[in-house]
Protein backbone atom coordinates (compact mmCIF):
# COMPACT_ATOMS: atom_id res chain seq x y z
CA UNK A 1 0.00 0.00 0.00
CA UNK A 2 1.18 3.21 -0.79
CA UNK A 3 1.88 5.80 1.47
CA UNK A 4 0.35 8.42 -0.54
CA UNK A 5 -3.61 9.49 -0.19
CA UNK A 6 -5.18 12.24 -2.09
CA UNK A 7 -9.05 11.81 -2.00
CA UNK A 8 -11.48 11.29 -4.30
CA UNK A 9 -11.61 12.08 -8.61
CA UNK A 10 -13.19 15.06 -9.69
CA UNK A 11 -15.38 13.25 -11.27
CA UNK A 12 -17.10 11.15 -8.38
CA UNK A 13 -21.04 11.86 -7.98
CA UNK A 14 -22.73 11.92 -4.53
CA UNK A 15 -25.32 9.65 -4.67
CA UNK A 16 -26.77 10.56 -1.42
CA UNK A 17 -25.42 11.42 2.32
CA UNK A 18 -22.89 8.74 2.44
CA UNK A 19 -22.78 7.25 -1.15
CA UNK A 20 -20.30 8.39 -3.44
CA UNK A 21 -20.38 6.85 -7.30
CA UNK A 22 -17.48 6.59 -10.11
CA UNK A 23 -19.00 6.88 -13.53
CA UNK A 24 -18.00 4.63 -16.28
CA UNK A 25 -16.06 7.53 -17.83
CA UNK A 26 -13.31 7.55 -15.25
CA UNK A 27 -11.43 4.22 -16.33
CA UNK A 28 -11.52 2.75 -19.84
CA UNK A 29 -13.38 -0.63 -19.37
CA UNK A 30 -15.86 0.13 -16.82
CA UNK A 31 -18.75 -1.42 -17.15
CA UNK A 32 -20.96 -0.53 -14.51
CA UNK A 33 -20.41 2.34 -12.00
CA UNK A 34 -18.48 2.05 -8.73
CA UNK A 35 -19.94 3.19 -5.40
CA UNK A 36 -17.87 4.03 -1.99
CA UNK A 37 -19.77 4.01 1.27
CA UNK A 38 -18.08 6.83 3.21
CA UNK A 39 -18.95 10.09 4.68
CA UNK A 40 -17.06 13.03 3.24
CA UNK A 41 -14.19 12.73 6.25
CA UNK A 42 -13.56 9.25 5.15
CA UNK A 43 -14.04 9.72 1.52
CA UNK A 44 -11.48 12.69 1.08
CA UNK A 45 -8.74 10.49 3.20
CA UNK A 46 -9.15 7.39 0.58
CA UNK A 47 -5.96 6.63 -1.40
CA UNK A 48 -5.78 6.46 -4.89
CA UNK A 49 -5.77 2.82 -4.73
CA UNK A 50 -9.36 2.64 -3.45
CA UNK A 51 -10.88 4.32 -6.68
CA UNK A 52 -8.52 2.85 -9.42
CA UNK A 53 -9.34 -0.83 -7.84
CA UNK A 54 -13.49 -0.22 -7.51
CA UNK A 55 -13.22 0.67 -11.13
CA UNK A 56 -10.82 -2.23 -11.44
CA UNK A 57 -13.46 -4.66 -10.13
CA UNK A 58 -16.68 -2.50 -12.30
CA UNK A 59 -14.58 -3.59 -15.58
CA UNK A 60 -14.57 -7.35 -14.97
CA UNK A 61 -17.14 -9.62 -17.04
CA UNK A 62 -20.64 -10.14 -15.83
CA UNK A 63 -20.55 -7.52 -12.83
CA UNK A 64 -23.98 -6.86 -11.93
CA UNK A 65 -25.51 -3.26 -10.71
CA UNK A 66 -22.28 -1.40 -9.23
CA UNK A 67 -18.62 -2.61 -7.76
CA UNK A 68 -18.59 -1.64 -3.82
CA UNK A 69 -16.36 -0.26 -1.69
CA UNK A 70 -17.33 0.19 2.39
CA UNK A 71 -16.10 2.66 4.43
CA UNK A 72 -13.11 1.12 5.65
CA UNK A 73 -11.82 0.27 2.15
CA UNK A 74 -8.09 1.11 1.76
CA UNK A 75 -5.33 -0.45 -1.10
CA UNK A 76 -5.84 -4.41 -1.38
CA UNK A 77 -4.61 -7.47 -3.67
CA UNK A 78 -6.78 -6.96 -6.83
CA UNK A 79 -9.95 -5.73 -4.78
CA UNK A 80 -9.81 -2.66 -2.21
CA UNK A 81 -9.95 -4.47 0.99
CA UNK A 82 -14.07 -3.38 1.52
CA UNK A 83 -14.89 -4.14 -1.72
CA UNK A 84 -17.88 -6.12 -2.69
CA UNK A 85 -19.05 -7.41 -6.58
CA UNK A 86 -21.71 -9.64 -7.45
CA UNK A 87 -21.49 -11.43 -10.64
CA UNK A 88 -24.25 -13.48 -13.21
CA UNK A 89 -23.68 -16.98 -12.29
CA UNK A 90 -23.40 -17.34 -15.95
CA UNK A 91 -21.77 -14.86 -17.70
CA UNK A 92 -19.68 -13.44 -15.06
CA UNK A 93 -16.26 -14.58 -13.16
CA UNK A 94 -14.94 -15.40 -9.88
CA UNK A 95 -11.21 -14.15 -8.95
CA UNK A 96 -9.44 -15.32 -5.79
CA UNK A 97 -8.61 -11.48 -5.87
CA UNK A 98 -12.14 -10.62 -4.66
CA UNK A 99 -11.68 -13.28 -1.67
CA UNK A 100 -8.29 -12.66 -0.63
CA UNK A 101 -5.11 -14.97 0.17
CA UNK A 102 -6.63 -15.52 3.92
CA UNK A 103 -9.34 -17.22 2.58
CA UNK A 104 -12.49 -17.00 5.70
CA UNK A 105 -10.54 -14.39 7.42
CA UNK A 106 -13.45 -13.91 9.62
CA UNK A 107 -14.78 -12.65 12.98
CA UNK A 108 -15.95 -14.84 15.88
CA UNK A 109 -17.90 -12.83 19.19
CA UNK A 110 -18.13 -15.03 22.13
CA UNK A 111 -19.94 -14.19 25.51
CA UNK A 112 -19.32 -14.57 29.13
CA UNK A 113 -21.17 -13.39 31.96
CA UNK A 114 -18.55 -11.73 33.81
CA UNK A 115 -17.84 -7.99 34.43
CA UNK A 116 -14.68 -6.16 34.23
CA UNK A 117 -14.69 -5.94 38.22
CA UNK A 118 -15.08 -9.79 38.27
CA UNK A 119 -11.52 -10.26 36.18
CA UNK A 120 -9.68 -7.35 36.36
CA UNK A 121 -7.74 -8.92 39.47
CA UNK A 122 -6.25 -11.55 37.09
CA UNK A 123 -6.76 -9.85 34.25
CA UNK A 124 -2.77 -10.49 33.99
CA UNK A 125 -3.17 -14.55 34.02
CA UNK A 126 -6.30 -14.35 31.76
CA UNK A 127 -3.80 -13.04 29.25
CA UNK A 128 -0.82 -14.96 29.81
CA UNK A 129 -3.47 -18.35 30.08
CA UNK A 130 -4.48 -17.52 26.88
CA UNK A 131 -0.97 -16.86 25.26
CA UNK A 132 -0.37 -20.30 26.41
CA UNK A 133 -3.11 -22.10 25.01
CA UNK A 134 -3.47 -20.30 21.68
CA UNK A 135 -0.43 -20.20 19.35
CA UNK A 136 0.44 -17.12 17.60
CA UNK A 137 2.94 -16.03 15.56
CA UNK A 138 3.73 -16.36 11.75
CA UNK A 139 4.52 -20.65 11.15
CA UNK A 140 3.34 -21.66 14.60
CA UNK A 141 1.82 -24.98 15.26
CA UNK A 142 -0.92 -25.92 16.61
CA UNK A 143 -2.15 -28.83 19.93
CA UNK A 144 -4.19 -30.23 17.47
CA UNK A 145 -2.82 -33.68 15.40
CA UNK A 146 -5.49 -33.88 12.60
CA UNK A 147 -3.38 -36.01 10.41
CA UNK A 148 -4.52 -36.11 6.56
CA UNK A 149 -7.93 -38.22 7.03
CA UNK A 150 -8.52 -35.75 9.68
CA UNK A 151 -7.97 -32.93 7.51
CA UNK A 152 -9.78 -34.17 5.11
CA UNK A 153 -12.77 -34.74 7.01
CA UNK A 154 -12.26 -30.98 8.19
CA UNK A 155 -12.05 -29.39 4.47
CA UNK A 156 -15.53 -31.49 3.74
CA UNK A 157 -17.36 -30.40 7.39
CA UNK A 158 -15.86 -27.29 9.05
CA UNK A 159 -16.74 -26.48 12.45
CA UNK A 160 -18.81 -29.42 13.20
CA UNK A 161 -15.84 -32.03 12.71
CA UNK A 162 -13.76 -30.55 15.94
CA UNK A 163 -16.87 -30.43 17.59
CA UNK A 164 -17.74 -34.21 17.52
CA UNK A 165 -13.81 -34.27 18.09
CA UNK A 166 -14.79 -32.74 21.12
CA UNK A 167 -13.30 -29.03 20.80
CA UNK A 168 -16.90 -27.35 21.61
CA UNK A 169 -20.49 -27.54 21.68
CA UNK A 170 -23.11 -28.70 18.99
CA UNK A 171 -25.35 -25.90 19.85
CA UNK A 172 -22.10 -23.23 18.77
CA UNK A 173 -23.43 -24.58 15.64
CA UNK A 174 -26.44 -22.63 14.98
CA UNK A 175 -24.19 -19.39 15.79
CA UNK A 176 -21.69 -20.13 12.79
CA UNK A 177 -22.11 -18.64 9.71
CA UNK A 178 -23.69 -21.35 7.15
CA UNK A 179 -23.36 -23.36 10.37
CA UNK A 180 -19.69 -23.39 10.39
CA UNK A 181 -19.56 -25.76 6.82
CA UNK A 182 -19.55 -24.39 3.15
CA UNK A 183 -21.26 -27.68 1.53
CA UNK A 184 -19.80 -27.68 -1.93
CA UNK A 185 -16.31 -27.65 -0.55
CA UNK A 186 -13.80 -30.91 -2.22
CA UNK A 187 -10.73 -31.64 -1.39
CA UNK A 188 -9.83 -33.20 -4.34
CA UNK A 189 -9.47 -29.77 -5.96
CA UNK A 190 -6.75 -28.99 -3.35
CA UNK A 191 -2.91 -29.20 -3.39
CA UNK A 192 -0.85 -31.87 -1.90
CA UNK A 193 1.76 -28.87 -1.03
CA UNK A 194 -1.34 -26.88 0.46
CA UNK A 195 -2.74 -29.45 2.63
CA UNK A 196 0.96 -29.62 4.80
CA UNK A 197 0.60 -26.17 5.47
CA UNK A 198 -2.56 -26.27 6.58
CA UNK A 199 -2.73 -29.96 8.37
CA UNK A 200 -0.75 -28.51 11.79
CA UNK A 201 -2.75 -24.77 11.65
CA UNK A 202 -5.46 -25.74 13.15
CA UNK A 203 -6.30 -23.72 16.96
CA UNK A 204 -4.03 -20.86 15.55
CA UNK A 205 -4.19 -16.70 15.30
CA UNK A 206 -1.51 -16.31 13.04
CA UNK A 207 0.47 -13.22 12.68
CA UNK A 208 -0.90 -9.81 11.19
CA UNK A 209 -3.59 -8.25 12.12
CA UNK A 210 -4.96 -11.23 13.61
CA UNK A 211 -5.87 -10.64 17.13
CA UNK A 212 -7.72 -12.58 20.26
CA UNK A 213 -9.04 -9.96 22.43
CA UNK A 214 -10.66 -9.48 25.53
CA UNK A 215 -13.18 -6.23 25.40
CA UNK A 216 -15.82 -5.10 27.80
CA UNK A 217 -19.62 -3.92 26.88
CA UNK A 218 -20.32 -0.30 28.44
CA UNK A 219 -23.84 0.53 29.28
CA UNK A 220 -23.66 3.82 27.51
CA UNK A 221 -22.21 2.25 25.06
CA UNK A 222 -25.12 0.10 24.11
CA UNK A 223 -26.69 1.65 20.87
CA UNK A 224 -29.84 -0.98 21.24
CA UNK A 225 -30.84 -2.69 24.41
CA UNK A 226 -33.64 -5.00 22.81
CA UNK A 227 -30.92 -6.71 20.24
CA UNK A 228 -28.28 -6.15 22.82
CA UNK A 229 -30.06 -7.95 25.64
CA UNK A 230 -31.13 -10.66 23.18
CA UNK A 231 -27.20 -10.89 22.11
CA UNK A 232 -26.55 -11.69 25.96
CA UNK A 233 -25.16 -8.10 27.04
CA UNK A 234 -27.31 -7.71 30.43
CA UNK A 235 -24.60 -6.33 32.89
CA UNK A 236 -23.01 -3.37 32.60
CA UNK A 237 -18.95 -3.68 32.05
CA UNK A 238 -19.78 -7.00 30.79
CA UNK A 239 -16.87 -9.39 29.41
CA UNK A 240 -16.44 -10.10 25.87
CA UNK A 241 -14.39 -12.28 23.63
CA UNK A 242 -13.43 -11.24 19.93
CA UNK A 243 -11.19 -13.55 17.59
CA UNK A 244 -9.85 -12.47 14.11
CA UNK A 245 -8.40 -15.21 11.76
CA UNK A 246 -8.95 -17.20 8.88
CA UNK A 247 -7.54 -20.09 7.05
CA UNK A 248 -3.66 -19.19 7.60
CA UNK A 249 -1.10 -20.63 5.00
CA UNK A 250 -3.65 -23.24 4.02
CA UNK A 251 -6.16 -20.67 2.28
CA UNK A 252 -2.27 -18.88 1.61
CA UNK A 253 -1.70 -21.66 -0.58
CA UNK A 254 -5.02 -22.46 -2.28
CA UNK A 255 -5.01 -18.76 -3.22
CA UNK A 256 -1.20 -18.83 -4.68
CA UNK A 257 -2.14 -22.00 -6.87
CA UNK A 258 -5.05 -20.85 -8.61
CA UNK A 259 -3.95 -17.77 -9.37
CA UNK A 260 -0.98 -19.78 -11.51
CA UNK A 261 -4.30 -21.60 -12.79
CA UNK A 262 -6.18 -18.87 -13.73
CA UNK A 263 -3.52 -16.95 -15.64
CA UNK A 264 -3.67 -20.03 -18.31
CA UNK A 265 -7.23 -20.17 -18.00
CA UNK A 266 -7.70 -16.13 -18.90
CA UNK A 267 -5.77 -17.12 -22.56
CA UNK A 268 -7.85 -20.08 -22.49
CA UNK A 269 -10.81 -18.11 -22.27
CA UNK A 270 -9.78 -14.54 -24.04
CA UNK A 271 -10.02 -12.52 -21.00
CA UNK A 272 -8.23 -9.18 -20.38
CA UNK A 273 -8.27 -7.18 -17.02
CA UNK A 274 -7.22 -3.89 -16.51
CA UNK A 275 -4.95 -5.45 -13.30
CA UNK A 276 -3.02 -8.88 -13.30
CA UNK A 277 -4.16 -9.12 -9.56
CA UNK A 278 -7.55 -10.01 -10.61
CA UNK A 279 -6.88 -12.94 -12.20
CA UNK A 280 -10.25 -14.40 -13.23
CA UNK A 281 -12.03 -17.65 -14.67
CA UNK A 282 -15.21 -18.03 -15.86
CA UNK A 283 -17.47 -19.27 -13.00
CA UNK A 284 -19.43 -22.35 -14.52
CA UNK A 285 -15.71 -23.08 -16.08
CA UNK A 286 -13.90 -26.42 -14.72
CA UNK A 287 -11.20 -23.75 -13.41
CA UNK A 288 -13.52 -21.63 -11.50
CA UNK A 289 -15.30 -24.40 -10.48
CA UNK A 290 -12.20 -26.05 -8.74
CA UNK A 291 -11.08 -23.13 -7.08
CA UNK A 292 -14.62 -22.03 -6.19
CA UNK A 293 -14.61 -25.72 -4.44
CA UNK A 294 -10.80 -25.73 -3.57
CA UNK A 295 -11.90 -21.88 -1.34
CA UNK A 296 -14.60 -23.72 0.36
CA UNK A 297 -12.35 -26.04 2.00
CA UNK A 298 -10.62 -23.14 3.10
CA UNK A 299 -13.25 -21.34 4.25
CA UNK A 300 -14.44 -24.64 6.24
CA UNK A 301 -10.66 -25.66 7.63
CA UNK A 302 -11.04 -21.32 8.73
CA UNK A 303 -14.44 -22.05 10.49
CA UNK A 304 -12.90 -25.18 12.32
CA UNK A 305 -9.75 -23.30 13.18
CA UNK A 306 -11.90 -20.40 15.15
CA UNK A 307 -13.79 -23.21 16.85
CA UNK A 308 -10.92 -24.53 18.52
CA UNK A 309 -9.92 -21.35 19.57
CA UNK A 310 -13.11 -21.17 21.56
CA UNK A 311 -12.48 -24.40 23.11
CA UNK A 312 -9.15 -22.72 23.99
CA UNK A 313 -10.49 -19.56 25.44
CA UNK A 314 -13.09 -21.77 27.19
CA UNK A 315 -9.98 -23.90 29.03
CA UNK A 316 -8.81 -20.56 30.01
CA UNK A 317 -11.68 -19.05 31.69
CA UNK A 318 -11.98 -22.07 33.42
CA UNK A 319 -8.44 -22.45 34.69
CA UNK A 320 -8.52 -18.74 35.78
CA UNK A 321 -12.08 -18.60 37.16
CA UNK A 322 -13.38 -22.14 37.35
CA UNK A 323 -16.19 -21.55 34.83
CA UNK A 324 -16.85 -22.62 31.53
CA UNK A 325 -20.76 -21.83 31.72
CA UNK A 326 -21.98 -18.94 30.15
CA UNK A 327 -18.96 -18.25 28.02
CA UNK A 328 -21.12 -18.73 24.92
CA UNK A 329 -20.35 -18.45 21.32
CA UNK A 330 -22.51 -15.46 20.22
CA UNK A 331 -21.43 -15.49 16.37
CA UNK A 332 -19.29 -16.17 13.75
CA UNK A 333 -18.98 -14.61 10.32
CA UNK A 334 -16.24 -14.44 7.45
CA UNK A 335 -15.03 -11.51 5.75
CA UNK A 336 -13.10 -12.66 3.28
CA UNK A 337 -15.07 -14.88 0.61
CA UNK A 338 -16.93 -16.04 -2.45
CA UNK A 339 -20.58 -17.10 -2.19
CA UNK A 340 -23.58 -18.08 -4.53
CA UNK A 341 -26.31 -16.10 -2.93
CA UNK A 342 -29.86 -14.94 -4.40
CA UNK A 343 -30.87 -11.01 -4.78
CA UNK A 344 -33.35 -9.36 -6.66
CA UNK A 345 -32.04 -7.28 -10.01
CA UNK A 346 -34.10 -5.35 -12.18
CA UNK A 347 -37.09 -7.05 -10.44
CA UNK A 348 -36.03 -10.65 -11.20
CA UNK A 349 -34.27 -13.00 -8.23
CA UNK A 350 -30.76 -13.75 -9.79
CA UNK A 351 -28.55 -16.01 -7.97
CA UNK A 352 -25.34 -14.14 -8.22
CA UNK A 353 -21.59 -14.93 -7.49
CA UNK A 354 -21.07 -12.57 -4.23
CA UNK A 355 -17.55 -11.35 -3.49
CA UNK A 356 -16.99 -10.24 -0.26
CA UNK A 357 -13.06 -9.10 0.12
CA UNK A 358 -12.72 -7.42 3.90
CA UNK A 359 -16.83 -7.30 4.00
CA UNK A 360 -19.36 -8.44 5.98
CA UNK A 361 -22.83 -10.10 5.22
CA UNK A 362 -24.85 -8.45 7.08
CA UNK A 363 -28.35 -10.18 6.49
CA UNK A 364 -31.71 -8.61 8.01
CA UNK A 365 -34.06 -10.32 10.20
CA UNK A 366 -36.56 -13.04 8.79
CA UNK A 367 -34.05 -13.78 5.94
CA UNK A 368 -33.83 -17.34 5.37
CA UNK A 369 -30.41 -18.85 5.47
CA UNK A 370 -30.31 -17.19 9.11
CA UNK A 371 -30.49 -19.42 12.53
CA UNK A 372 -33.98 -18.94 13.87
CA UNK A 373 -32.24 -17.78 16.80
CA UNK A 374 -31.81 -14.90 14.55
CA UNK A 375 -34.62 -14.54 12.70
CA UNK A 376 -36.08 -11.23 15.14
CA UNK A 377 -32.47 -9.82 15.60
CA UNK A 378 -31.07 -10.10 12.30
CA UNK A 379 -27.60 -11.39 11.61
CA UNK A 380 -24.94 -10.44 14.03
CA UNK A 381 -22.05 -8.29 12.14
CA UNK A 382 -18.83 -8.02 13.94
CA UNK A 383 -16.58 -4.85 12.98
CA UNK A 384 -12.68 -5.69 14.74
CA UNK A 385 -11.38 -2.18 15.14
CA UNK A 386 -7.90 -1.32 16.32
CA UNK A 387 -6.43 -3.12 19.72
CA UNK A 388 -6.31 0.44 20.99
CA UNK A 389 -9.88 1.56 20.54
CA UNK A 390 -12.52 -0.62 20.57
CA UNK A 391 -14.84 -2.75 18.61
CA UNK A 392 -18.29 -3.26 17.57
CA UNK A 393 -21.55 -5.35 16.73
CA UNK A 394 -24.28 -4.45 14.52
CA UNK A 395 -26.95 -6.30 12.94
CA UNK A 396 -27.99 -6.62 9.14
CA UNK A 397 -30.40 -4.97 7.42
CA UNK A 398 -32.93 -5.10 4.51
CA UNK A 399 -31.19 -1.73 3.23
CA UNK A 400 -28.12 -3.95 2.68
CA UNK A 401 -30.01 -6.66 0.69
CA UNK A 402 -31.85 -4.03 -1.50
CA UNK A 403 -28.33 -2.15 -2.03
CA UNK A 404 -25.48 -3.97 -1.59
CA UNK A 405 -25.96 -6.81 -1.95
CA UNK A 406 -25.79 -7.97 2.00
CA UNK A 407 -22.95 -6.60 2.61
CA UNK A 408 -21.33 -3.96 4.82
CA UNK A 409 -17.92 -3.19 6.30
CA UNK A 410 -15.74 -5.83 8.26
CA UNK A 411 -13.15 -3.46 10.37
CA UNK A 412 -11.50 0.63 11.18
CA UNK A 413 -9.61 -0.29 8.41
CA UNK A 414 -5.81 0.80 7.77
CA UNK A 415 -4.82 4.61 7.14
CA UNK A 416 -1.10 3.70 6.99
CA UNK A 417 0.77 0.92 5.46
CA UNK A 418 2.80 -1.82 8.22
CA UNK A 419 5.78 -0.54 6.78
CA UNK A 420 5.20 2.72 7.73
CA UNK A 421 3.53 2.30 11.18
CA UNK A 422 6.87 0.24 11.90
CA UNK A 423 8.41 3.46 10.75
CA UNK A 424 6.50 6.12 13.44
CA UNK A 425 6.00 3.41 16.55
CA UNK A 426 8.28 1.74 18.86
CA UNK A 427 6.23 -1.50 19.72
CA UNK A 428 7.55 -1.57 23.44
CA UNK A 429 6.92 2.21 23.67
CA UNK A 430 3.17 1.38 22.60
CA UNK A 431 3.07 -1.16 24.59
CA UNK A 432 3.74 0.70 28.05
CA UNK A 433 1.37 3.23 26.77
CA UNK A 434 -1.66 0.80 26.49
CA UNK A 435 -1.44 -0.91 29.56
CA UNK A 436 -1.27 2.97 31.24
CA UNK A 437 -4.88 2.98 29.40
CA UNK A 438 -5.82 -0.04 30.92
CA UNK A 439 -5.00 -2.64 28.39
CA UNK A 440 -2.73 -5.59 28.91
CA UNK A 441 -1.10 -6.57 25.71
CA UNK A 442 0.74 -9.95 25.08
CA UNK A 443 2.65 -10.28 21.63
CA UNK A 444 5.15 -12.69 19.65
CA UNK A 445 6.84 -9.59 18.52
CA UNK A 446 7.77 -5.81 18.90
CA UNK A 447 7.72 -5.06 15.41
CA UNK A 448 4.30 -6.63 14.75
CA UNK A 449 3.19 -4.44 17.40
CA UNK A 450 3.72 -1.76 15.88
CA UNK A 451 2.15 -2.87 13.02
CA UNK A 452 -0.91 -2.77 14.57
CA UNK A 453 -1.31 0.75 16.29
CA UNK A 454 -4.17 2.37 16.43
CA UNK A 455 -2.46 4.92 14.69
CA UNK A 456 -2.56 3.21 11.84
CA UNK A 457 -5.96 2.53 11.72
CA UNK A 458 -9.27 4.90 10.60
CA UNK A 459 -11.71 6.06 13.67
CA UNK A 460 -14.05 2.79 13.55
CA UNK A 461 -16.56 5.39 15.11
CA UNK A 462 -16.63 7.31 12.08
CA UNK A 463 -17.14 4.35 9.78
CA UNK A 464 -19.85 2.87 12.07
CA UNK A 465 -21.47 6.35 11.01
CA UNK A 466 -21.53 6.19 7.86
CA UNK A 467 -23.14 2.40 7.73
CA UNK A 468 -25.76 3.70 10.25
CA UNK A 469 -26.60 6.49 7.65
CA UNK A 470 -26.16 4.18 4.77
CA UNK A 471 -28.69 1.95 6.87
CA UNK A 472 -26.73 -1.15 5.55
CA UNK A 473 -26.12 -2.05 8.83
CA UNK A 474 -26.99 -0.95 12.74
CA UNK A 475 -24.97 -0.68 15.58
CA UNK A 476 -26.00 -2.85 18.69
CA UNK A 477 -22.80 -2.35 21.11
CA UNK A 478 -19.25 -0.57 21.15
CA UNK A 479 -16.52 -2.72 22.75
CA UNK A 480 -13.71 -1.73 24.74
CA UNK A 481 -10.32 -3.30 24.71
CA UNK A 482 -9.09 -4.86 28.51
CA UNK A 483 -6.41 -7.33 27.42
CA UNK A 484 -5.20 -8.41 23.82
CA UNK A 485 -2.97 -11.11 22.28
CA UNK A 486 -1.32 -10.22 18.94
CA UNK A 487 0.29 -13.06 16.19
Amino acid sequence: MEERRIGPPACIRQVDEVTWELPTSYKEGMRVPGRIIATKELLQAMDTGVFDQTANVASLPGIVNYSFCMPDGHWGYGFPIGGVAAFDKKEGIISPGGVGFDINCGMRSIMTPLTYDEIKGKMKELINTLFQLVPAGVGRKGFVDVGRDGMHEIMVQGAKKVIDDGFGRKEDLKRIEAHGCIPWADPDAVSTKAIARGINQIGTLGSGNHYLEIQVAKKENIHDQKIAKAFGFTKDNQVEVMVHCGSRGFGHQIASDYLKVFETAMKKYDLSVPDPELSCAPFESEEGQQYFKAMACAANMAFANRQVITHRIREAFEKVFGQTEGIDLLYDVSHNIAKLEKFKVDGKIQELVVHRKGATRAYPPNHPELDPLFKKTGQPVILGGSMETGSYLLVGTEEAMQHSFGSTAHGAGRTMSRAQAKREVRGDELQKNMEKKGILVKAVSMSGLAEEAGCAYKNIDLVVDALARSGISQPVVKLLPVGNIKG
